[in-house]
């Protein structure tokens, strides 16, 4: 399996993450691992779908990245075609490449990250996941996703590009608050995969994220031109007043179920900034 990754913890959530991009179909299924508190690992090259499972295993049970690599390397024949990066919560690291990896095959580790990569078109590849990582100005998962970019950028997969996923993982983050897994996003078949995990990405945060910004006290006019758009797409059953009351509330309500925008509820006459502009762009118009 073709592939570069980037392993990696946030130091400033503790939030742990994998990001890789392929040309092989559903990379996503294969690569990557990763638990809240235990550590985060992408197994590839000759994949071995065991190694991100006992990895986990391992550190939960006290063992460092290190131990993970020496311990497939005592109970794997075929360790030498095996690529492997892991990173433990607290941010220790390491990177196996098998000697017998397609070439370019390498990787680079250092604290909070483990990046590799093989059948690449050099090692500039990876060169590039680790500069980005260093830019703290983007949040955690989009970083990861902007190394990617920044690999495919620097030449990638020599042979192509089909898939690529994201996962990352934080303590009570998952839908609900349930699991850790926070992000779990995959592109198993596109033409410019590393692109369109961006998009989802973006369209993750829209829908899941919860409101990081004050809510709108929505105007007279404001409440109007919702009113006309809940009456145009089925909603309101009565001409806009620009008033608020119950029945505009309740159709609002409505809408933000449709549109699973759950999150972002807020009782009027308020409303999600983040919210409003998707509704105005998305249901705005005539």
């Amino acid at each position: 399996m073709a592939t570069y990754s980037i392993v990696a913890r946030d130091p400033a959530t503790n939030d742990l993450g994998v990001a890789v991009a392929s040309k092989f179909l559903a990379v996503g299924a294969y690569v990557p691992a990763a638990r809240a508190g235990v550590g985060a690992v992408a197994t590839q090259a000759h994949v071995n779908t065991t190694y991100g499972q006992r990895a986990l295993e391992l550190m939960e049970r006290g063992a460092t990245p290190d131990d993970c690599v020496a311990a497939f390397r005592e109970g794997d024949e075929s360790f030498d075609v095996r690529q492997v990066g892991i990173v433990a919560a607290n941010g220790a690291s390491a990177s196996h490449t098998g000697s017998a990896c397609h070439a370019w095959a390498g990787g680079v580790t250092g604290p909070n990250f483990a990046a590799q990569g093989n059948i690449l078109t050099g090692p500039e590849v990876v060169d590039a996941l680790v500069s980005v990582m260093a830019d703290d100005t983007l949040p955690f998962p989009e970083r990861l996703v902007a190394a990617l970019a920044a690999a495919e950028e620097a030449g990638g997969d020599r042979r192509g590009r089909q898939s690529a996923s994201l996962l990352v993982v934080g303590e009570a983050k998952g839908y609900a608050g349930l699991t850790d897994r926070w992000i779990d996003l995959r592109v198993d078949d596109h033409h410019a995969p590393v692109e369109e995990l961006k998009r989802i990405l973006a369209l993750h945060r829209l829908f899941l994220d919860k409101p990081s910004r004050p809510p709108r006290e929505l105007s007279d006019d404001d409440v109007l031109s919702l009113q006309a758009i809940l009456q145009r797409h089925g909603y309101l059953d009565r001409a806009p007043t620009g008033a608020w009351d119950d029945a505009t509330q309740n159709a609002l309500e409505a809408l933000f179920g449709v549109e699973n925008l759950e999150e972002r509820w807020h009782r009027g006459p308020r409303i999600d900034p983040v919210a409003w502009e998707h509704i105005q762009k998305n249901l705005g118009g005539d």
